[in-house]
């Protein structure tokens, strides 16, 4: 019977123990973001974007705020929303109260398919972590994860 990886044991087991926590990640991540892409037409920093939006109060962000939790430059953010405007998804909105700043907001049309792609999301990881995982390791993996965002993020 296989024995379960003690990442403490030496430096080639934890060295294969987190090369494993990345190929599942991105293995899963690949899966999930191929249906996502298949079904809607979004790619994974558009669909990240939209997510955010749907989950945020009035289905806004300040620009800048959204680039920076989405991990993208100003330069590289937009160019995404350039697209998503396009599509008719978000749209931009001067701040009425600062002129320095733009919203980013949810169009009717962006809001209808950022839930949609919610709604798959959601069945996409239910098939391919929590069915193949269980709820219990689903919740462990979700804690670890979290412990290690606090722990090493950058403070920004």
């Amino acid at each position: 019977m296989p024995t379960e990886p003690n990442p403490c044991a030496d430096d080639d087991e934890i060295v294969t123990w987190w090369g494993l926590v990345i190929e599942g990640y991105l293995a899963t991540q690949d899966r999930l973001m191929g249906e996502i892409a298949e079904r809607f037409g979004l790619a994974p920093a558009s669909f990240d974007i939209l997510i955010r939006l749907i989950r945020s109060p009035e289905h806004r962000m300040p620009m800048t705020r959204l680039a920076g939790e989405a991990a993208l430059s100003s330069g590289g953010f937009t160019k995404v929303a350039d697209r998503l405007v396009t599509a008719g998804l978000i749209r931009r909105v001067p701040s009425p109260e600062d002129r320095r700043v733009t919203f980013v907001t949810l169009t009717e049309h962006g809001h209808d398919v950022a839930d949609k792609a919610r709604q798959a999301c959601a069945e996409i990881l239910r098939r391919r972590v929590l069915t193949p995982l269980g709820p219990e390791v689903s919740a462990s993996l979700a804690d670890a994860m979290r412990t290690l965002r606090s722990v090493n993020s950058i403070e920004r």
